[in-house]
């Protein structure tokens, strides 16, 4: 037995290299194709959007929009032409979830600070107290990367409107206070056509490990996008 073992052992490692191949190359043809779904209102939690655009269920973007930076600079969608984003909202007084959601953002930024084709966006809920030194304070103590991310505050309308009518993330505040909101823990990942393509809770390591994966991806594959 084992002389017809060593008279055939090179057809028998030809036979099993190629047997090896052909079961991998048939596993990759089924295994599906990474994908990442492109939200629209109509997807999302109604409690996360504006009642004027929850009906809406297809061909949404991220509309046009004007803040200012931690440096006292205009940031418009212009700056973020053609990125992969990520948005957030937050207070730099908050006390709960948000040095959370800043530190794990803070791992985003490690991930993708080398990739011109990346960038942060996060914006204040309470502009009213979030001035532009106290951003700077802010982004100072997080390690915050200029030109890489920016924090910004502006008209509370305004970001009111894009935290419930472009970005689809953040709930109701109170009634009787004017555009009052709640941020979530949401982070919110756009892509290079300013669609909304994901939702990842900003509390949580595994949902971090996610995003920047997505992120990734739709870096290797906007040609297809």
């Amino acid at each position: 037995m084992l002389s017809i073992l060593k008279k055939y052992r090179i057809y028998i490692g030809v036979v099993l290299i190629f047997s090896i191949i052909t079961l991998y190359l048939f596993y990759s043809a089924l295994k599906p194709s990474k994908t990442l779904p492109i939200y629209n209102p109509s997807d999302v939690n109604p409690e996360l959007v504006d009642s004027t655009v929850q009906y809406i269920s297809k061909y949404h973007t991220i509309a046009d929009f004007s803040f200012v930076n931690q440096n006292g600079k205009t940031i418009t969608q212009k700056n973020y032409e053609g990125k992969v984003y990520v948005a957030d909202f937050f207070f730099t007084t908050c006390g709960s979830i948000c040095p959370k959601m800043t530190t794990n953002l803070v791992d985003v930024q490690k991930a993708i600070k080398n990739n011109p084709k990346v960038m942060l966006l996060s914006h204040t809920v309470f502009p009213e107290t979030d001035s532009v030194p106290a951003l700077k304070a802010y982004a100072q103590k997080y390690g915050v990367i200029d030109g890489k991310w920016n924090l910004v505050t502006g008209d509370k309308k305004e970001i009111y409107t894009m935290a419930r009518k472009s970005y689809l993330a953040v709930k109701l505040g109170k009634p009787e206070q004017l555009y009052d909101m709640v941020h979530t823990e949401n982070f919110v990942l756009v892509d290079q056509k300013r669609r909304v393509r994901g939702f990842y809770d900003g509390t949580k390591k595994e949902d971090i490990q996610r995003l920047i994966e997505d992120i990734n991806w739709l870096c290797e594959n906007e040609k297809n996008e």
